[in-house]
């Protein structure tokens, strides 16, 4: 699956330039090239990493980062910018970027940064995995265990193993393929309709009406996601 990008940048010959090299190393790479509109469309897609500009139209990447946290959109952020100024690097950190590369900067450099804040944020995903919260529902990932309004539900182990991906891989599409892949393994002799109804059990043990589900949610002919929405979703 490959880690999805989205590059906050104006300068038309960067922009190729990036573009070129990020999907040359296998990433998905969405741009944007007005600040505001970035702002307002990351936070609804499913961005691995942000690579962001500080000086673009519509919006500066300095108000973007801040604004960003102040959501609580977690995603990493790498910023990018003309300025050599050490209070720029700076206020750019304590705004909330992960880290920083003035222009110029080695193509080489940047992947290596990129590279280094996707593995360190997958370690950080990974840690915070021990529980997980969503409407009445507490998954105890350490133990086991799934509590529905505080009674524990009784889930299979490949149940369990299929919720806890979906969890893990929280607002993103996933595809039967890739579902069949990390929970049961390919050389298992199972089909995609296994995925449909494990899916389907897990929806009459956690949704509050299977029929109308508000967590795991069907994208039709694309696969399955589970949903992020505020109303609907807490980390605890």
């Amino acid at each position: 699956m490959h880690q999805r990008i989205a590059l906050v940048e104006d300068e038309q010959t960067l922009i190729l330039t990036l573009t070129d090299r990020l999907e040359a190393e296998g990433y998905d790479v969405t741009v944007f090239e007005n600040g505001q509109d970035a702002f307002e469309s990351i936070p609804k897609g499913d961005f691995d990493l942000v690579v962001l500009d500080v000086m673009l139209p519509g919006k500066n990447g300095l108000d973007i980062c801040r604004d960003l946290r102040l959501q609580e959109v977690v995603i990493p952020i790498l910023m990018l910018t003309a300025r050599r100024d050490t209070v720029d690097k700076v206020l750019g950190l304590k705004l909330g970027a992960d880290d920083y590369l003035t222009k110029p900067f080695e193509m080489i450099e940047l992947v290596a940064r990129v590279e280094a804040l996707l593995r360190r944020n997958g370690r950080m995903a990974q840690g915070q995995q021990d529980s997980f919260c969503f409407g009445d529902i507490s998954v105890d990932f350490s133990n086991s265990k799934v509590l529905k309004a505080g009674e524990e539900v009784p889930i299979s182990a490949l149940e369990f193993k299929l919720l806890r991906y979906l969890v893990e891989n929280r607002n993103r599409v996933l595809t039967r393929n890739e579902l069949l892949d990390a929970v049961w393994g390919y050389d298992q002799d199972v089909y995609t309709r296994t995925v449909d109804v494990h899916i389907l059990n897990l929806r009459h043990k956690l949704e509050p009406v299977p029929e109308r589900p508000i967590y795991i949610q069907t994208l039709h002919g694309r696969g399955y996601r589970f949903s992020l929405s505020e109303s609907a979703l807490k980390n605890r």
